[in-house]
This record gives structure tokens, sequence and C-alpha cells, in this order.
């Protein structure tokens, strides 16, 4: 009673492990490598950034002036800004903020006018972009 289809007796055979070959593993292992290598070589140069060298100020250099940063102010003192309607306090603090003072303080018109209220320069402006703003709607109201 011979048939190909017997159950194996043989002791060893029970702790063999159906699953993939040495070979087989090897064969991925070395298709991977293959592949990192491959993309390792196409991968374009990357440029390299080095920091820019700093160099030592002078002593005697005169330093430049500071630069203008705009202010978030949204109150004012002695500005009229009761008599505008909400969409034109916004246009005019907008500008007021965003708009350096000529005085020379380095500071927005608002700023200016906050911090040092005696400053006739940024009253005359502040009170020039409040009649504007109000000039640029009136018209469109009496249409």
């Amino acid at each position: 009673m011979s048939s190909t289809n017997s159950i194996s007796t043989d002791p060893n055979a029970a702790g063999r492990n159906p699953g993939p070959s040495r070979g087989n593993v090897a064969l991925v292992v070395v298709t991977i490598a293959l592949l990192a290598g491959l993309v390792w070589v196409l991968n374009p140069s990357q440029p390299k950034f080095a920091p820019a060298p700093l160099r030592p100020v002078t002593p005697g250099c005169p330093k430049g002036p500071a630069e203008f940063t705009p202010s978030n102010i949204t109150e004012i003192p002695d500005l009229p800004l009761d008599k505008l309607t909400k969409q034109q306090k916004y246009r005019v603090l907008l500008r007021l903020n965003m708009e350096p003072c000529p005085c020379g303080c380095t500071r927005s018109i608002a700023a200016c006018r906050t911090n040092s209220p005696t400053c006739e320069t940024s009253t005359e402006l502040a009170n020039r972009i409040v009649a504007e703003e109000q000039a640029v709607t009136e018209p469109a109201r009496n249409k």
C-alpha cells in the first residue's frame, strides 16, 4: 500500500517550517539593498548651506536709524473717532498704525500720538487722516 499522499512518520519532518526558504529571504534583502543603492545614486546632490560670516562692527561705525515698526493701538487720545462709523474708524486706525510719523521718532503716527501727545506733526497728520476719511464717505452719502 504505497501512496504518494501518505503521512510521513519521520520525526525530523515535523520541525520544518513551511514558510519561505533562506534563498527567498536572501533574494529580497539583496533586492532591497540594490534599490536603496539606486535611490542613493540617482538622488540629486543637495546644496550645502553655510551661515553667512558675521563681521564685527568696526568701532566708530555710525548706527543707522531704527527701522519703522507698525503698531496696533486702538485708542488714540484727543482724536474724534466717535464721529466716524465703525468701518471708517477701522480704516483710520489702520492708516494711523501703518504709516510712519515723519517727525523722526521712527514710530507710527498712532504710537507717536500716544507716546508724545505734544508732537504737532502727528497731531496734524492724525486730524488730516480723519478729515480725509470723512470727506471720502460724505460724497457717497449725498448721492
